[in-house]
C-alpha cells in the first residue's frame, strides 16, 4: 500500500508544474556550468592556435550543442511556469465563478459554513448552461448575418 500512493504522489508531481520547475533547476545550472566551462576551454584553445602554440588538430568539444542543451531546458522551463500560469488563472477564475464548496458524501469534512446546498448548486448550474445557451445563440446569430452580408447580392 504506502508504494501504491508514493507512485501516485510521484505521477501527481510529475503534472505539478511547479515541482517539474523546481526538478529542473538543478539541471540547468548544471548546463549553464557545462556551457560556461565548454566556452571557457575552446577560448583557450583558439587563443593557443592565434598564438602559434597549438595547431587546429586537436578535439575540442562542441559549444553549440552544449548550449542548445542550455536553451533546451530554459525552454522547458519556460513551458513550467507558463503552465503554472495557466493552471492558477483557472484556479482564480473558478474560484471567482463558484466559489462555495458542495458537500458531498464522500467528503463530509468539506461541509462549511458558506457551502452551498445541492439544490443551490444545481441552480448555479442551470443559470451558467443558459447563459452558455444564450452566448452560443447569439454568436450563430452573428455568424448568420455575417455569411448573409457576404453573399452577393444578386444571386437571391
Amino acid at each position: 500500500l504506502p508504494a501504491l500512493q508514493q507512485q501516485q504522489l510521484s505521477q501527481q508531481q510529475d503534472f505539478d508544474p511547479v515541482h517539474r520547475f523546481k526538478m529542473l533547476i538543478p539541471q540547468l545550472k548544471e548546463s549553464l556550468q557545462n556551457v560556461m566551462k565548454i566556452a571557457s576551454l575552446n577560448l583557450a584553445h583558439n587563443t593557443a592556435i592565434d598564438n602559434g602554440i597549438k595547431s587546429s588538430d586537436a578535439s575540442v568539444q562542441r559549444f553549440d550543442k552544449s548550449l542548445e542543451e542550455f536553451y533546451a531546458l530554459c525552454d522547458q522551463l519556460e513551458l513550467c511556469l507558463r503552465l503554472a500560469y495557466e493552471c492558477l488563472s483557472q484556479s482564480i477564475d473558478s474560484a471567482k465563478h463558484s466559489p462555495n464548496l458542495v458537500p458531498t458524501a464522500t467528503k463530509p469534512d468539506t461541509v462549511q459554513t458558506e457551502s452551498m446546498s445541492y439544490a443551490q448548486y444545481l441552480g448555479m448550474i442551470k443559470s451558467q448552461i443558459s447563459c452558455a445557451k444564450d452566448i452560443h445563440n447569439a454568436l450563430l446569430e452573428c455568424s448568420k448575418k455575417i455569411a448573409g452580408k457576404a453573399q452577393p447580392q444578386g444571386i437571391m
